[in-house]
């Protein structure tokens, strides 16, 4: 599974860097010529929450073989005792063409690159039970741009979400607690689901935590809404943890544009808003740490088809512009995907694997305290 997964990644780094420089070289129009795809948004059918009983319609669920979320770096051992709870993770945007305005489910090369996000990105949360949807993702291109389409296309990709997630609330054992997850368009597509599914409901009570990374989750405009405070210590269950990652020098105009393009869960524009920085290394939102406080960092390596961790090598520190700063780049060899900016979006969880492994143990073990 690993070798499969280091693989793929190295495939993708040609389509990788041609979205870097289209980013740093080019104009906004041109930027979106590149990447908005220029056909017309297609209507499709609504599929219904039964679809996802079907195991295909799930790139990670309890009992599948081969699922790449249980994948663990070698030197990383399974936990003899598996946590209690179900965990639901949205995963990022993998279809980066034009030719639609969302991916079709059975596109080989957004799912092989689903695949691989579960891998990298699910695995630390894999000491409990993962279910990640597949859905017909918005592509890349409906977040650079602020035409209706673009609109119509997330709504689509979030209907999936939301009736994946009605499959996933079938199978809770009664009682059994929940945590949530997701990175870039997955973080932005749980924030809704949380307002839509667990603000007001008795899932917010079975709530361990949600970890909404990637994508900035307003204070004003989307928190009040979701249901559950900000995580404000490190101990503390039912919150939302959330950051977005950069190295200095930083320049952060770009992800905020994106970030200005939408509205929040109030429907209220965000543009300018402050978001929730939670600093991974501490489990604290607007603090710093040294990188010994940083247990492991995912670094590929492709030369082996394999992974190793570096421990102590990533510091973070919450800015006053809201973004999760590491300092100069980290002498790691972690490949090319660093976008303009030093924008370490497509890391924001391997920089901290290990650290959010222990989050997410840690607040689980104080909900499981809490209801003694």
């Amino acid at each position: 599974m690993a070798r499969k997964f280091l693989y793929v990644v190295a495939g993708l780094t040609v389509t990788v860097l041609a979205l870097m420089l289209a980013l740093w070289f080019w104009s906004e129009d041109l930027t979106e010529m590149a990447f908005v795809p220029d056909v017309s948004f297609a209507q499709q059918q609504a599929l219904p929450p039964e679809s996802w009983e079907n195991p295909a319609m799930w790139v990670a669920h309890p009992g599948m073989k081969d699922d790449p979320s249980a994948w663990l770096p070698p030197g990383i051992e399974a936990p003899k005792d598996r946590l209690p709870v179900a965990v639901f993770f949205v995963h990022p945007t993998s279809y980066i063409a034009r030719a639609s305005w969302n991916a079709a489910l059975d596109d080989k090369v957004s799912r092989d690159r689903a695949d691989l996000f579960v891998q990298g990105m699910a695995s630390p949360f894999n000491e409990a039970d993962i279910w990640a949807p597949r859905y017909r993702q918005a592509a890349i291109g409906a977040f650079l741009t602020a035409k209706p389409e673009a609109a119509q296309a997330i709504d689509l990709a979030y209907a999936d979400v939301l009736a994946s997630f009605e499959i996933f609330m079938r199978h809770l054992k009664p009682g059994q607690p929940i945590a949530l997850a997701g990175h870039s368009q997955g973080a932005f597509l749980l924030r809704r689901l949380m307002r839509d599914r667990i603000a007001g409901t008795p899932f917010a009570e079975r709530l361990v935590g949600a970890w909404v990374i990637g994508w900035p989750v307003s204070l004003e405009h989307d928190l009040p809404k979701m249901g559950v405070p900000a995580c404000r210590t490190a101990e503390q269950p039912g919150c939302v943890v959330s950051w977005l990652s950069v190295a200095d020098p930083a320049d952060v105009s770009m992800p905020l544009k994106a970030y200005g393009r939408r509205t929040g869960l109030d429907a209220k524009s965000v543009a300018g808003s402050p978001f929730l920085c939670t600093n991974p290394l501490t489990g604290v939102p607007d603090t710093a740490a040294e990188a010994e406080a940083n247990l492991g960092t995912l670094v590929p390596d492709f030369r082996a088809r394999s992974g190793t961790m570096a421990e102590k090598a990533v510091p973070a520190a919450c800015g006053p512009d809201h973004f999760l700063h590491i300092g100069p780049p980290p002498k790691l060899d972690l490949g090319t995907y660093v976008l303009p900016g030093n924008n370490y979006h497509l890391y924001d969880v391997t920089l901290f694997w290990a650290n959010l492994r222990a989050d997410f143990e840690r607040r689980t073990q104080a909900w499981l305290a809490k209801q003694k």
